[in-house]
């Protein structure tokens, strides 16, 4: 047997049943070939084999983030970080300070900012940035995702006045006198979005470089992207050039379906380094904006079910042509009212699939954030065989807001546990740039429900009485490896350390299946290897 790395000396969680733990790994050509205790494989060392003492520390298989936004990240990591602002003011603040190291008339980019975050929690307005910012374009946006903050010249750029109409599944924020404000929310935002300039694929090479370099340090081994064209052209030449380390499952965004179907791409088409995923769409908004679709209203507002950013009736066509064509869907919802709708989405063309020969594994719809679901659709995505692409760390960070819109229907938001129980498969990821991209402070976000300041207490937030919410570390670990290999249609070769499987692996400084949960997310990672390869080593 040929082997051109041993691991030796190692506590390695295989997460093989039948064998899940040994001391022992062989490499060859960007595969697992053997595995077991120290003096099984001496014998396979052949000359001039690597050989590496882990010192005992653990090693898992390497982590995936199944939902994450590679081009967004690599341009969050450039842009006003506004996570920490206190205020409005002191965000026009930070954003002033990169304003004056622009040259006048540039667009100036942020994100982060959340009201939510703020004393009075309500939405920022453009006549603050204009204060701070009066002679650059501003874009700001939200934590979410789905609100754009932007300053007067902004909306002067992008032609927005008070007799703008608020385009479909969008919404314009306006004041009493019907002027707008400054905030644009879902698809409204595409209206200043248009008129920014895109970078150049050369000149998103470093910014991507930069990402995937921040990724691996994080643990990461792969990633499910959903950003755009521009976003799989810098893979294709990353990959081309030898730079791209991490494998990466390619989703396409709804606007881009007919190019797909016209090339004939199906899922799963390129190779195990970068392939191609489903197909991406909205079906609502989001907690933060208060645009998630609502089977009853939020709690601060009886008017207000949310946005259906996307017509039931138009999903359900996309995603037939988008099945038909031989590509899955991946779906967004978050509210409850949302969620429901995707179900019976699936529903219909899960019988449609079953006509044509079709089974659930060759065709792995997504729901992406599942965040609230009302308890008569639980059991719908096992039923189906639908994947709960869920963001444990969403939890955490959102669970105020879900207490003060959702009420008590938030007993039944963000509720991974109830998902396994029913027997989905769960994806896990971070929604990055959204929320941070390192994967072991989500693992112990889903293992305790509590913020890593110790809120709301030692029970986690909305457990239940037994706190039976929560996962163990081995269940929060197979959200982040075998669940993103099973969507991804690579279940037989990712998410475990055994013979035959790909190379994939993530060495850590601590064991994390024995020290403090509330812990879990201040591992060091010591070490990543993608394909044989180590992408990022501190052994």
């Amino acid at each position: 047997m040929n082997t051109d790395i041993i691991l030796y000396n190692g506590r390695i969680y295989t997460q093989q049943t039948d064998r899940p733990w040994v001391s022992a790994l062989a490499v060859h050509e960007g595969r697992i070939v053997a595995h077991g205790d120290d003096d099984e494989l001496r014998p396979v060392m052949t000359p001039g084999s690597e050989a590496v003492d882990l010192g005992q520390r653990l090693v898992i298989p390497g982590l995936v983030d199944a939902h994450v936004h590679l081009a967004w990240y690599a341009d969050f990591l450039r842009d006003v970080d506004l996570t920490r602002a206190s205020s409005a003011r002191h965000a026009a603040e930070l954003v002033g300070k990169r304003a004056r190291q622009t040259p006048p008339g540039e667009w100036v980019h942020g994100r982060g900012w959340s009201q939510e975050r703020w004393p009075d929690h309500t939405f920022p307005t453009a006549v603050i940035l204009d204060e701070c910012v009066p002679d650059h374009p501003v874009s700001l946006d939200a934590q979410s995702g789905h609100a754009l903050w932007v300053n007067s010249l902004a909306l002067a750029r992008s032609s927005i006045t008070a007799s703008t109409p608020d385009p479909t599944g969008g919404r314009i924020a306006r004041d009493e006198s019907g002027r707008p404000t400054g905030v644009l929310l879902e698809n409204a935002m595409e209206l200043v979005t248009r008129m920014i300039p895109r970078p150049t694929p050369e000149q998103m090479i470093d910014r991507m470089k930069e990402a995937l370099a921040r990724a691996n340090r994080a643990g990461l081994t792969g990633v499910h992207d959903f950003d755009g064209a521009l976003a799989f052209q810098v893979f294709q030449i990353l990959k081309a050039s030898g730079d791209l380390s991490l494998r990466i499952v390619k989703n396409i965004p709804i606007d881009l379906l007919d190019h797909a179907v016209e090339l004939g791409l199906r899922w799963g088409f390129g190779d195990d380094l970068l392939r191609i995923g489903g197909v991406k769409q909205f079906a609502d908004g989001a907690l933060g904006s208060r645009t998630a679709w609502m089977l009853a209203p939020f709690e601060d507002n009886p008017d207000n079910l949310g946005i259906s950013t996307t017509g039931p009736q138009i999903l359900l066509d996309n995603a037939r042509r988008a099945s038909i064509a031989g590509l899955p869907s991946a779906i967004h919802a978050i509210g409850d009212r949302a969620v429901r709708e995707v179900l019976d989405i699936y529903e219909m063309l899960r019988r449609e699939e079953a006509a044509r020969g079709i089974l659930p594994n060759q065709m792995p719809h997504r729901i992406e954030h599942v965040q609230l679901i009302d308890p008569d659709d639980i059991p719908r995505l096992a039923k189906l065989g639908i994947i709960a692409s869920m963001q444990p760390i969403h939890a955490t960070s959102d669970m105020e807001m879900a207490d003060r819109y959702w009420g008590d229907r938030a007993d039944h938001a963000y509720d991974w546990r109830s998902q396994l129980d029913a027997g989905a498969v769960l994806a896990f990821g971070s929604d990055a740039p959204v929320e941070p991209i390192e994967p072991l402070g989500n693992i112990q976000a889903a293992v305790t429900r509590r913020r890593s300041d110790g809120a709301p207490g030692p029970s986690g937030w909305r457990s239940r009485a037994d706190s039976s919410g929560r996962l163990t570390v081995e269940e929060a670990l197979r959200g982040f490896t075998i669940g993103p290999a099973i969507a991804a249609g690579m279940g037989d070769r990712c998410g475990r350390l055994a013979p035959g499987y790909l190379a994939d692996l993530t060495v850590l400084g601590q064991d994390i299946f024995t020290r403090d949960p509330m812990t879990i997310g201040e591992t060091e990672v010591l070490a990543v290897m993608v394909n044989g390869r180590w992408v990022f080593t501190d052994l």
